[in-house]
């Protein structure tokens, strides 16, 4: 992975409480450590990036990693604020709706009919995985911008199973209902005109279309890097318990079922061998060989490569310690 020059975009995702941060973190200072410039992002809302490299990557903009030679850049993303800022350009662009348009046109009356269609609605509801969406979305707003070209991997941590899984299909999402609100947009902006034209009042122009277009071409974009198996891959993380693996074939069913592109399979928390165990280590270790033969017999796992990530007796946090863990998984 290290050594490779063609793929740039590593995703990591799975159940929560699986150690993604810490592999995602310890994936981007490999790379680093490995003479790429790298950036690691945090999609997911309940952030733990800062955690994993004990200082403060929050505010919603690049970091340097502190303790880290090569280029190594961190950042978490606020799905939440991404999401308002994303509403206000819309309001500041549009006004309050189409109310407005027909309040200024001395059609008051008729206003309350046209709010039926609840175009508003749209943005003070966002569909699920909208907040995700956007997150990326900003991420690609870095990748696109020629200040950050020099980076040649971009690592993201993603949210839990199901917001991934929900970012994958909101792309499709967009295509139908974006193009649906812009058509009504224009069919709107055609009335008003004939409006205007009879009444001889001016009617305030309105761009949210810019706004929704930008973001449908960013989605584009995001469909495209996440489908291309020579420029990305996804990793699968989980832990070896039933649940956890039985939840990771589900997630590889439905990422195969969406063209995403997967190799590897990082089993984390795995129980070293010991020549004297106590009884709770030896069901545990016991459970933990179960779940790991039903990974080899498992369909949609059995064929990825598979990596294991001993428990280790410390906590994973800092550049020392993520280093430490790096050499054993990213080999």
């Amino acid at each position: 992975m290290a050594a490779g020059n063609k793929r740039k975009y590593y995703m990591l995702g799975g159940k929560g409480g699986v150690g993604k941060t810490s592999c995602a973190a310890s994936l981007a200072l490999k790379f680093a450590n490995n003479g790429h410039p790298t950036i690691v992002v945090s999609t997911d809302p309940a952030h733990s990036l800062s955690d994993s490299f004990a200082q403060d990557l929050s505010g919603g903009r690049l970091v340097p990693v502190e303790g880290v030679e090569s280029p190594l850049f961190a950042l978490e993303i606020n799905p939440d604020k991404a999401k308002e800022d994303f509403r206000n350009r819309i309001q500041k662009r549009g006004g309050s709706g189409v109310k407005d348009i027909m309040d200024g046109m001395g059609l008051g009356m008729l206003a309350g009919q046209l709010e039926q269609l609840k175009l508003e609605e749209l943005l003070d509801t966002p569909p699920p995985g909208l907040d995700e969406a956007l997150a990326v979305s900003k991420v690609m707003q870095f990748v696109d911008s020629q200040e950050y070209s020099k980076f040649s991997r971009i690592v993201l941590d993603t949210a839990p199973t199901g917001h991934t899984l929900r970012l994958l299909s909101l792309p499709d999402f967009l295509d139908g209902s974006i193009g649906k609100m812009m058509k009504l947009k224009k069919k709107l902006a055609s009335a008003t005109s004939a409006i205007k034209s009879v009444f001889g009042k001016e009617v305030p122009q309105q761009d949210t279309s810019t706004e929704l277009e930008q973001l449908k071409e960013r989605m584009a974009k995001v469909r495209d890097l996440f489908h291309n198996p020579d420029t990305t891959e996804f990793v699968v993380v989980t832990i070896p318990t039933v649940m956890a693996i039985s939840e990771s074939s589900r997630l590889h069913a439905s990422l195969r079922k969406e063209s995403v592109p997967v190799q590897r399979l990082i089993v984390n928390q795995v129980l070293p061998p010991s020549g004297s165990d106590c009884k709770f280590c030896a069901v545990r270790r016991k459970d933990q060989m179960r779940a790991l033969n039903m990974i080899r017999n498992d369909p949609e796992l059995g064929g990825l490569k598979l990596i294991q990530s001993p428990l280790i007796e410390m906590e994973i946090r800092g550049v020392p310690a993520l280093k430490f863990m790096g050499d054993m998984v990213w080999r």
